[in-house]
């Protein structure tokens, strides 16, 4: 009886003793770096700073060295998952060629079992079921799906089910339907700017924890979640600033507001939405854009949509007054004769630009829809005559004054102190008359600093930020950029 109780009771606390084991390292805690610091010298206000990072960093983090701010990104390890989940299926489904190996059957049954064959041919239908796994090793030999037949140990069991002489008549239905393997390829993204010559045009995996895709920071070379950056404004619309600070700005649907205003450049948007009943504020998208710089205006632009399609272009484009029209294919490109040079680049077929004024920003704007999912989750109230075509944007700027204000800009100057309580569920910023305009190339908001560009060059305060490596911001667009505007 004590020979039985030891026999019980041994394994159970070696059971106890590995569960303890596995206790003392959570999974994600030993595997994930717990801090990182800023490491370009010249931001002394953050250099050398240890910060914790966030919980919710999928893999591990680096810090913003602006804004000081911890800033979550992945490695490239969601390619491995992908690639097997196609191997396990063409076994199935190439099962079927076993009717090309018809002369091997016959001498096989003999062998095995001759019982079986006996019973088999009056029963054929039922015994299809079994031979379609049994005889898929054989036949992928001379089939393309090598990888599978490697297992090559259920070679005994073909013989038993091949026998059945009339299994060939079911089985070119079944070969005639081919494998559908539909492999989801990852998304990719690229670092675009030259500068960076260690990682320019090198291809980068999104991480899995981007279901919005990614972006790749020039700097830490590696690939960034879209909308979890500072300057990144998301869904209804929620902005973070370039302090790293979330915030909400709803605005007013059919009304223009200010998003970033400095000595030499100014932004407006125009947002688009629904009332919401339920609420004393309306469900809001940026429609669009105007940008001012100098004597000179860009807009961007979505055109309405009543029945949505990737392969229909809905992006509009002008220059000083003049439309731009771009061919729909990749990396098609318009350049100005002015100075500074403007230059438009497609980043897709369709509905995808890159915006860029020399020594200026860049910006990127991909038209997008609001889907009936997207409707039907957050009870928009979408009706089918329009699909509230807008933009996602992102925005880079390389050279910005401390006077920049906006909706967005403000979050950019050194002093800027949030006015958002942090602490609530949705932190709302108001200041819709502060922001709004009269229309959306009017530079007339409350805290306009334009100025037609007359600074340009003069004066230390206005270009006190230039040459200084501002956050790198994305959501949706996949840029690296300073400041960013999605809407969702």
């Amino acid at each position: 009886m004590a020979h039985f109780k030891m026999q019980v009771v041994v394994p159970i606390l070696l059971l106890m003793l590995m569960a303890a084991a596995e206790a003392k390292t959570p999974p994600g805690i030993a595997k994930n770096p717990s801090n990182a610091r800023c490491l370009i010298k010249k931001y002394k206000h953050c250099y050398n700073l240890v910060h914790v990072c966030p919980k919710f960093c999928p893999d591990k983090c680096t810090v913003e060295c602006v804004s000081c701010k911890p800033i979550c990104y992945g490695g490239t390890s969601p390619p491995p998952p992908v690639s097997p989940t196609p191997s396990p299926t063409p076994p199935t489904y190439y099962s079927p060629p076993p009717p090309q190996a018809k002369p091997t059957p016959p001498p096989s049954p003999p062998t095995p079992t001759p019982s079986t064959p006996s019973p088999t041919p009056p029963t054929t239908a039922p015994t299809l079921p079994t031979p379609s796994p049994s005889p898929s090793p054989p036949p992928p030999a001379p089939h393309y799906q090598s990888p599978p037949p490697t297992p090559s140990p259920p070679t005994p069991s073909p013989p038993t089910s091949s026998p059945p002489p009339s299994t060939p008549t079911p089985s070119p239905p079944t070969s005639s339907s081919p494998p559908p393997t539909p492999s989801t390829s990852p998304k990719k993204a690229k670092c675009k700017n030259k500068y960076y010559p260690q990682c320019y045009n090198i291809e980068h995996v999104c991480p899995s924890s981007c279901p919005g895709g990614c972006e790749v920071d020039c700097v830490t070379c590696k690939p960034v979640c879209k909308c979890d950056q500072p300057g990144a404004v998301c869904q209804d619309p929620r902005f973070i600033g370039g302090d790293g600070i979330t915030f909400y700005f709803h605005g007013k649907k059919d009304r223009d507001f200010c998003l970033l205003s400095d000595p030499n450049l100014h932004i407006n948007a125009h947002f688009i939405g629904r009332r919401n009943h339920n609420m004393k504020r309306d469900f809001t998208w940026v429609q669009s854009i105007a940008i001012l710089f100098g004597k000179h205006q860009l807009f961007l632009g979505a055109q309405k949509t009543a029945t949505w399609d990737d392969s229909t272009d809905r992006l509009a484009l002008s220059f000083d007054g003049e439309p731009i029209t771009l061919p729909e294919s990749e990396g098609a490109r318009w350049q100005s004769t002015s100075v500074p040079t403007v230059s438009l680049t497609r980043g897709g077929d369709t509905n995808n630009v890159m915006v860029e004024v020399e020594g200026s920003f860049r910006i990127t704007a991909k038209v997008v829809p609001i889907t009936e999912e997207d409707s039907r989750i957050h009870n928009y109230g979408i009706t089918k005559d329009d699909t509230f075509a807008h933009l996602d944007l992102g925005f880079k700027f390389f050279s910005l004054s401390n006077q920049v204000s906006g909706v967005l800009g403000q979050t950019y100057r050194p002093d800027y102190v949030s006015r958002v309580n942090i602490g609530a569920n949705m932190p709302v910023m108001g200041g819709d008359r502060e922001f709004e305009t009269s229309s959306l190339f009017a530079t007339d908001c409350a805290i306009a600093r334009f100025n037609n560009g007359s600074s340009v060059g003069s004066g230390s305060e206005a270009n006190s930020l230039e040459g200084l490596e501002l956050p790198s911001l994305s959501c949706a667009s996949g840029m690296d950029g300073q400041g960013v505007v999605c809407k969702r």
